[in-house]
């Protein structure tokens, strides 16, 4: 099946599930696909991509510069130049010293907090009792526009996204401004999301399929 065609069931999903599709992004994780499957997806309409590791991202950028490009991987803070300025959004930053050591090469870069709503020790993000300190210092730092989390690997995930929602609410009144973004859901659990408040979906096995086995060369 095309990605257009399951992009055209995704979306009926989103309007099953109470949300117009208008309203919500789709960021299309292109995460170990080739650059024809990235052009594929812009043909589709997908017009945000997103990948977990920022070098794969930086070889995909030059070929489709028709993209925006979010990293929504984990970044580490000793590759935060190399990516710092290169992404319209930057989603995993779950620390104040990552946040000041983007802003030392691009100060206006747009980003998402990450928060460990799912409480795993195996992911990334801010630990949500400390959040609010970590999205304060950040929205100081660099272009503060959200939050982003991942749901938890089993169970049902909507606690874990409804807290994400209401830490929002909570960063809000703490910086007297708007946070647009909420970013939650992914394949396996987007519904919940949506129903939780998400605004950003990042999809990838819904729409591509299962992500291509890579040969390992010894």
């Amino acid at each position: 099946m095309s990605v257009a065609e399951n992009l055209a069931k995704v979306r009926q999903r989103i309007v099953r599930a109470g949300r117009d599709p208008g309203e919500v992004t789709i960021v299309a994780v292109t995460k170990g696909f080739d650059v024809p499957v990235c052009r594929e997806a812009i043909t589709a309409g997908l017009r945000v991509l997103g990948e977990n590791r920022v070098h794969e991202a930086l070889a995909k950028m030059d070929e489709v510069p028709d993209a925006e490009w979010h990293l929504i991987g984990h970044l580490q803070t000793n590759k935060a130049r190399v990516a710092a300025g290169r992404f319209a959004l930057i989603q995993s930053v779950d620390s104040i010293r990552l946040a000041e050591a983007i802003a030392t090469i691009a100060p206006a870069q747009a980003v998402l907090v990450e928060v460990n709503v799912a409480r795993e020790p195996q992911k990334s993000g801010a630990d949500p009792d400390h959040a609010l300190d970590v999205i304060e210092a950040v929205a100081r730092t660099l272009h503060l526009r959200g939050l982003m989390a991942m749901g938890p690997s089993h169970g049902d995930p909507t606690p874990a996204f409804v807290e994400l929602r209401k830490l929002r609410e909570e960063a809000e009144q703490r910086l007297g401004k708007g946070l647009s973004i909420l970013s939650m859901g992914m394949s396996g659990d987007f519904e919940a999301a949506l129903a939780a408040g998400s605004t950003m979906l990042r999809l990838g096995q819904v729409l591509f399929g299962p992500r291509p086995v890579r040969s390992i060369v010894v």
